[in-house]
């Protein structure tokens, strides 16, 4: 499968999390195109938990986004003379794992409709009270409100739940990710309220501040998955 097409436009950087991940990956990526296996792997550290959290909000599965996110970074790496920039290089990544994500959830379960564009029939109830002021005690109890976050977000339904993990958690534009998801930005608008609207309902407060350390990205993961995809990289150079 060919890695998924580039946005037409880029659309602009919303935050500085954003600015750092691309900062420098025109460098990197104009390396790894000339063969430096060191850039892509650069390029892999910076965006691996991107990847791993696009991954895991639409596969439910720990293990299967790390295979996931191992494949798209076969691909892009593959097909990195197809990627001309036109859009920001962490969009293009992402939409390779959503479609790797896709395609093992239909092999998964090839009878079910697994479409992003799918709603669920009946709406889903929502949560985080914005007016929720900082304290001591909320601070005190982050590292338990962020598993009873991450337990909400993985109660999302799908659709919702990709929308969230873009938009909220790894601060996204509504274009962009609507570029990833490939669905029109007012339904990414619409998913993501619903989707607040349901954690809200179920957490009430206090977890706002959580939201940066959801699904933490360990250094040993990161290390495994850059160290699986050099591995193969080595005995599949990529075309031309």
């Amino acid at each position: 499968m060919e890695p998924a097409s580039e946005s037409p436009t880029a659309a602009p950087v919303e935050s500085d999390l954003l600015a750092r991940r691309d900062d420098g990956d025109a460098a990197l990526l104009a390396a790894a195109r000339q063969g430096d296996v060191g850039a892509f792997e650069a390029i892999m550290r910076r965006h691996n938990r991107l990847l791993f959290r696009t991954a895991r909000a639409i596969v439910h599965n720990d293990a299967d986004a790390e295979e996931v996110v191992q494949e798209a970074y076969l691909k892009a790496f593959l097909h990195l003379a197809g990627f001309a920039g036109t859009a920001r290089l962490s969009t293009w990544l992402v939409k390779i794992a959503v479609n790797e994500a896709l395609a093992r959830l239909r092999r998964r379960m090839p009878a079910t409709p697994l479409e992003l564009g799918a709603e669920p029939a009946t709406e889903a109830s929502m949560i985080i009270d914005p007016t929720m002021a900082d304290s001591p005690e909320a601070r005190a109890a982050q590292g338990e409100i962020r598993r009873l976050l991450e337990a909400a977000i993985d109660d999302l339904p799908q659709a919702q739940r990709a929308v969230f993990m873009l938009r909220a958690v790894e601060e996204f534009s509504t274009e962009d990710t609507a570029v990833c998801l490939g669905i029109p930005a007012d339904t990414v608008k619409t998913r993501l309220h619903r989707a607040k609207r349901q954690l809200r309902r179920r957490l009430q407060r206090g977890v706002a501040s959580a939201l940066a350390d959801t699904f933490p990205f360990a250094g040993a993961r990161c290390d495994r998955i850059v160290a699986q995809v050099l591995a193969q990289i080595a005995q599949a150079p990529p075309d031309g």
